[in-house]
Order: structure tokens, then C-alpha cells, then sequence
């Protein structure tokens, strides 16, 4: 669905761009799907906190080094446009690394407030900063032209040209982009790791049983 509303609406400029992909990731985000901490410790029986954090980081790292890997060797094939498989593939990518984002904060005690969608919210804030969630949903503004929506559009577009390398010539691309995202990923995952860990009450401990 992406890539066909990508293919009719296309970009006309950098501008554009981020404000197109600034709005799907906020129409994204709600419908991601999130384990709180109690599925997550029922699917990593016997693991503390520290060690299912580690397990997200290395999940979330594969499956987005697959995403590059998967749009480079899919440029062999006849596809739409280069700014489309870019749009598609920095979508896929903020989509793995924003559920990584909010289920970091259920390990570590540190789930946003908020309805579902209020959560979300905040995350894509928490992915834009790089670290745990620090603002209260009310005092979110991401309505066009706001400093913060700017600031997440800047770091959409900076994304989507991390996720151009991936159609470089052949399979060089692919490795190109495999090897970018996963270190990408796993460099956000432990900078939010690091900051919510600094902050979290419930320490490196589970707070009881499941």
C-alpha cells in the first residue's frame, strides 16, 4: 500500500519528501504492533531486563539489515522509480526501529502515558531524539511548520539518504544498505537503551513475576 500511494503522489523536492514521509510515519506509528512487558518476558522466559533489551536490539538490527539487503537485490527486477524504493524502504526501516523504541520503554518500566495512539506519539518523538520519552503526549506539537515536526522531517530526509545507498549498482547496494542499517539500528536501539536504563525505577531487575 505504501509503495502504490508512494508511486502516485511522488516526491517534488526535499521539502516535499519529508513532509510526505513525516505524515505516513505518523499514520504508521498507531498501527505498529507492540508487545507490553508482560508478552515479552512470557517470549523471553528466564531473561532479565538487560538481556531481553539485548535481544530487541539484535532482532530489530537483522530484520533491517534484511530490509536494505531485500530493495538492493530487488533493483535487479523491474520496479517503480528510485524515489519510491527509497520512500518504501525508509518507511519499512523507521516502522522496525520505532517498535524497538516502544517496546525498549515497556522493558525497561518506561512505558509512555497516554492512549495507544498518545504512546505512539511520543515514541516517534522519543526516535526522532534518540532517547527514552521525556514529554508528556499533551506537550507534543507536531502540527505542520512546528519545530518539532521540522526536526522530524529533518531526520526522515536523513534516513531516506542513508537508505539510498542501498540502490548502488547490482548487489554492491545491497550489502551497502545491509550493513548501514543494521549498524544504524543498533546504534539507536542502545542510545535509547542507555538513556531509558539511566532513568528507569525498576533498575535491571523485572518489578515481579509475570
Amino acid at each position: 500500500r505504501i509503495a502504490r500511494r508512494g508511486s502516485r503522489a511522488g516526491w517534488s523536492g526535499a521539502a516535499s519528501g519529508g513532509q510526505w514521509l513525516t505524515s505516513q510515519v505518523l499514520a504508521m506509528a498507531p498501527r505498529l504492533p507492540v508487545r507490553d512487558q508482560r508478552k515479552l518476558r512470557e517470549q523471553f522466559p528466564g531473561l532479565g531486563p538487560e538481556e531481553v533489551a539485548d535481544q530487541l536490539i539484535q532482532g530489530a538490527s537483522r530484520a533491517s539489515a534484511a530490509v536494505g539487503a531485500g530493495v538492493g537485490a530487488a533493483l535487479l527486477l523491474p520496479l517503480p522509480t528510485a524515489p519510491v524504493e527509497i520512500a518504501v524502504e525508509t518507511l519499512a526501516l523507521v516502522g522496525i526501529e520505532l517498535k524497538l523504541v516502544a517496546e525498549l520503554h515497556e522493558v525497561y518500566g518506561m512505558r509512555a502515558a497516554g492512549t495507544a495512539p498518545e504512546r505512539m506519539l511520543a515514541y516517534v518523538v522519543a526516535w526522532a531524539h534518540r532517547r527514552g520519552v521525556a514529554l508528556v503526549p499533551g506537550g507534543l506539537a507536531l502540527a505542520v511548520g512546528s519545530p518539532l515536526r521540522r526536526q522530524l522531517e529533518r531526520r526522515l530526509l536523513a534516513r531516506a539518504g542513508r537508505s539510498a545507498v542501498s540502490l548502488g549498482p547490482l548487489l554492491t547496494g545491497a550489502a551497502a544498505g545491509a550493513m548501514l542499517n543494521r549498524r544504524e539500528t543498533r546504534r539507536l536501539g542502545h542510545d535509547v537503551r542507555n538513556d531509558l536504563r539511566r532513568r528507569s525505577p525498576q533498575g535491571s531487575r523485572w518489578p515481579g513475576p509475570v
